[in-house]
């Protein structure tokens, strides 16, 4: 921490001296945690012989960056004063938490806040505070510790993209993780006695979108929730065993690779390129272990319970398992490594920094494949309405021609149409927010249950795949009876994937 506070990139920056403040953050909560229930968090800090009341809105961030509404009273003691939020969105919650059965701590923070006022050259104002302390159950209750060592940059006023820079810079330097979890919530954590092993591991959220918007602001807030997901399950994919932790960060890495796609039509090619590649090299590790994951936990247990009577089978078999499970370790340890590495924080705050500041298009240049009925997916100033309308047509159009011939289709065309699927699903999962009602969720359960029958075709393909990469090791005939199985299972896929396919066609484009 020293070190940070006297890092190159604060030269210049710095508009006034450093002070020191002793903190103790008090948040409250009802016995059943009503207010965590519904993202709203209400604390109590004392400083000196001073308090403040703070009610907090449900939060949104992405990549480190987060946004809450946030409303402050000043006190004259350590209790809450429910009578002050009358004027809030949170009035009802809180006041009938506080009646039902009271409001409680739920714990306290108590750290030394070395806080520095920064102007940047564009005058951008923000402040960087440095925090050591700890955070702890309260009296009465099973005693829970967890450290505090965090840097905060809050803008003030200006380009939110000077916190991201100054953030890169000290991560090329230091070792600096992006931060996913509140103080509250790690509170919260404690509290209930879980850790970042133990919480579940993080779904894509809907994207709140206005029809208004320009497409690249609704774009801009799409990859900010993409990357809250990517990053909101590292602590878990490092620390925990649940395969679940690589299959929600992968979903999360795809997510984002698909709006990056879309937002390459209002940025410089030089300028993205560099970040889609290391997604590409995210994904690869997170593709890799789920694979293997898959393979070990969902393909081969049912096969060996299969072949377990088959004396002359069983033995190969045991020795696929075992060959297996080994390459499932690897396949999770170098993606630990991975997410565990520098290199994934810069990922993050360089597509939080391009997320954080959406431009209008550097290059209007739009090829025939990125227009929808005559008219270029690459306007900046249109609407988001605008902009998705014609872009979820043409891609409904590609999967529907797709679809027509899979009846008889060989694993290549069923891969394309199963991409074209995916992709289709991804803009339609963002996009969705702005077409609310039934026909919406139709389709999305439609073409959902269509790219998971799809997905069951590719898991055997990737299964047979696996299963000659371990024929070099175990017996030939065990490797053929993996290869088979799969081709069985693969069959008995069929008639569930036309059964979706005659829904989809069924359900209406919800944008028409």
């Amino acid at each position: 921490m020293p070190l940070l506070l006297r890092h190159p990139a604060l030269r210049g920056l710095k508009r006034g001296r450093a002070r020191s403040a002793q903190l103790s953050s008090t948040y409250f909560d009802s016995p059943d945690f009503r207010l965590q229930r519904e993202g709203v968090s209400l604390r109590v800090r004392r400083s000196g012989r001073s308090f403040v009341q703070t009610l907090k809105g449900p939060p949104q961030a992405g990549a480190g960056l987060h946004m809450r509404a946030e409303h402050e009273w000043p006190l004259k003691s350590g209790e809450p004063d429910v009578t002050l939020v009358a004027a809030t969105p949170w009035k009802k919650l809180v006041t009938k938490a506080h009646q039902d059965r009271g409001l409680v701590p739920v714990c306290t923070a108590e750290y030394e806040r070395r806080t520095v006022p920064l102007e940047f050259s564009d005058g951008t104002r923000a402040v960087i505070c440095v925090d050591r302390g700890e955070i702890r159950t309260p009296p009465g209750l099973r005693v829970r510790r967890a450290p505090i060592a965090e840097v905060e940059i809050e803008l003030e006023d200006g380009d939110a993209g000077n916190l991201f820079r100054l953030g890169l810079a000290f991560a090329a330097d230091l070792p600096v993780a992006v931060m996913t979890r509140s103080k509250a919530e790690r509170g919260y954590a404690l509290r209930q006695g879980l850790t970042a092993a133990a919480a579940a591991p993080v779904r894509a959220e809907p994207i709140t979108l206005d029809k208004d918007d320009a497409a690249v602001e609704a774009l801009s807030a799409i990859a900010q929730e993409c990357l809250r997901q990517v990053a909101a399950n590292a602590p878990g994919l490092v620390t925990d065993d649940d395969p679940e932790w690589v299959h929600q960060m992968r979903v999360g890495t795809r997510r984002l690779r698909s709006c990056l796609s879309l937002m390459k039509r209002f940025a410089a090619e030089a300028e993205l390129e560099p970040l889609v590649a290391e997604v590409k090299w995210l994904a690869a590790l997170l593709g890799d272990a789920r694979d293997w994951d898959v393979f070990a936990t969902e393909t081969l247990p049912p096969l060996s319970a299969w072949f377990v009577r088959d004396a002359s089978a069983a033995p190969g078999i045991k020795r696929v398992r075992d060959r297996a499970a080994r390459r499932r370790r690897e396949a999770r340890k170098r993606a630990r490594e991975g997410v565990a590495s520098p290199r994934f924080q810069r990922l993050l705050l360089t597509a939080g920094l391009i997320a954080a500041t959406p431009r209008p298009a550097a290059s209007s240049q739009g090829s025939a494949a990125e227009t929808a009925g005559g008219a270029p997916l690459s306007d900046a100033s249109a609407r988001a309405s605008v902009f998705a309308t014609k872009l979820l047509a043409r891609r409904h159009r590609k999967f529907a021609d797709l679809a027509q011939a899979l009846g008889h289709a060989g694993n290549d065309e069923r891969h394309a149409a199963r991409i074209a699927a995916k992709r289709l699903r991804y803009v339609a999962e963002f996009f969705s927010p702005l077409y609310p009602g039934k026909r919406t969720r139709t389709y999305l359960e439609t073409l959902s249950a269509t790219q998971d029958a799809l997905g069951q075709f590719n898991d055997a393909v990737t299964a047979a795949r696996l299963a000659g990469e371990l024929s070099g090791t175990v017996d030939a005939a065990a490797s053929g009876a993996v290869r088979g199985w799969v081709a069985a299972q693969a069959a008995a896929i069929e008639p569930g994937l036309e059964k979706a396919l005659r829904r989809f066609n069924a359900a209406r484009p919800f944008w028409q």
